[in-house]
């Protein structure tokens, strides 16, 4: 059996790496009892399996875990598991949603098309904002270097940059909403503003969304439901 987590990345713990959500979750399963499958080999590992990377500092409404259970004997009760683990799980994590999902289905990382982001520029106006905006979509191209293993490597951003908008006034400055493509590689917010004429300067950075697309239809993996989401908040004393 394999279960598709989504979570929340929010407030202090968007400073924590990968590998120190990894060990909290690898932790969370053990407290909650969940018969998590392990690897083979001199030194067995849950075998869990993470979406696409959230680089540190950035927020997120919706994280993806994938995790394949052991056979048991105990039936495994669905709708209560957004509660239990987000009770188990540091503040500004709280788990939104949970599935099961077939193990032929496609991985986390090869399944996300794109990913919608909330962008905050700092020490710059909506109207200074919305003229780079503006440049960048008229723009048949979309130009960046970058140092990459010891050599200057210039890719075109243009074709993973779906939209891009300004949405408002911030207390710093403004605020984007992008969506941003993942294949064949994935465009980061830190990237598009490099890319931008002028270049903006990034503030909080809030991931809301990752998609995927099913006979041609753009979907969420996992969309929070009204039961899942009414846990959100719970937390262990």
């Amino acid at each position: 059996m394999r279960l598709r987590i989504r979570f929340t990345k929010l407030g202090k713990v968007r400073f924590l790496g990968h590998r120190d959500l990894a060990r909290i979750w690898e932790r969370t399963l053990r407290r909650a009892e969940l018969p998590v499958a392990y690897s083979e080999g001199f030194s067995p590992r849950p075998k869990l399996a993470f979406g696409l990377a959230l680089s540190t500092s950035y927020e997120s409404d919706g994280e993806y875990l994938d995790v394949d259970l052991a056979p048991s004997d105990s039936p495994l009760q669905l709708a209560a598991l957004p509660g239990r683990l987000s009770a188990l799980l540091p503040q500004g994590i709280d788990v939104t949603a949970v599935c099961e999902v077939s193990r032929s289905e496609p991985s986390l990382q090869q399944a996300v098309t794109s990913c919608s982001w909330l962008i905050d520029v700092v020490d710059v106006s909506v109207t200074e904002a919305a003229t780079a905006v503006d440049r960048a979509l008229a723009a048949p191209h979309l130009m960046l270097t970058r140092e990459r293993k010891g050599k200057q490597v210039t890719d075109d951003l243009r074709p993973y940059l779906l939209d891009l908008s300004v949405i408002g006034p911030t207390p710093t400055g403004a605020r984007l909403a992008a969506e941003l493509g993942t294949q064949p590689r994935t465009l980061r917010p830190a990237e598009l503003l490099a890319a931008l004429d002028p270049p903006l300067r990034e503030g909080l950075v809030r991931r809301t969304h990752q998609w995927t697309t099913h006979d041609g239809a753009r979907r969420e993996l996992l969309p929070v439901d009204a039961t899942s989401a009414q846990h959100d908040g719970e937390r262990a004393s």
